[in-house]
């Protein structure tokens, strides 16, 4: 499973939307939190590229020699891409909506931002 072209498109599909995020973001188009949902999607999109390319060959195999084949594989990938983009962008949603989540990573970066000034003075 996952080899060939399969990999390789789940790669390229993945790596080509990734792109376009990170050139948003730096543009300024995307805010971060926005950018982890979209990067959480991506991936799980390539994920599902690769399983639909490899899950629609066998059904279109099964149900029409040659020609299922070929188009299996495309409606698979076009398939698992939505789905592995619908479930990750939901995933990375309630990762960066989870309340506890935030409130530690706001803590950690005040803490980090913010060092004791104690701390300082000895060093010196």
């Amino acid at each position: 499973m996952f080899q060939g072209g399969s990999l390789w498109a789940g790669v390229i599909s993945g790596g080509i939307s990734q792109f376009q995020d990170t050139k948003d973001l730096t543009k300024g188009q995307m805010d971060r939190k926005q950018f982890t949902v979209r990067t959480t999607g991506n991936v799980t999109g390539a994920l599902g590229v690769m399983a639909g390319i490899e899950y629609g060959a066998v059904l279109g195999t099964a149900l029409l020699p040659g020609v299922g084949t070929v188009v299996g594989s495309i409606v698979g990938g076009l398939v698992g891409n939505n789905v592995g983009h619908f479930v990750g962008a939901h995933a990375g949603n309630a990762l960066v909506n989870n309340r506890l989540l935030n409130k530690v990573t706001e803590s950690v970066t005040m803490t980090v931002s913010s060092p004791d000034n104690r701390t300082s003075d000895a060093m010196s």
